[in-house]
């Protein structure tokens, strides 16, 4: 994968972070997911992109999940890949108040 361009433009929702394997896609607002929906958040998140890992993003006060960190993707991470990710998880926190799995 091609490292991005330090003045290349950075898509809407996500976020430089200083290192070309790692991808930080950020919600437009944070989401209660209960333990299950967020590793299948990750999962979704992980499949979709080829990454090898993807770990949900929590706010320290109110533990909302804010986004997916993804490293290592195959894929990389667009405006839309952002928007199914956070779709999926909207649909999970809707599913069961964010409690169940919600598509498996």
């Amino acid at each position: 994968m091609a490292a991005r361009a330090e003045d290349e433009p950075v898509p809407p929702g996500h976020e430089r972070t200083g290192s070309p394997e790692e991808h930080v896609l950020r919600f437009e607002s944070g989401l209660v997911l209960g333990d299950a929906a967020e590793v299948a958040l990750e999962d979704y998140a992980r499949a979709l992109l080829s990454a090898s890992r993807a770990d949900a993003i929590r706010d320290a006060s109110s533990l909302a999940v804010e986004g997916v960190r993804v490293i290592e993707a195959k894929i990389p991470p667009g405006p839309s890949s952002r928007r199914d990710v956070e779709d999926f998880a909207r649909g999970l926190a809707q599913d069961g108040a964010g409690l169940g799995l919600g598509w498996s």
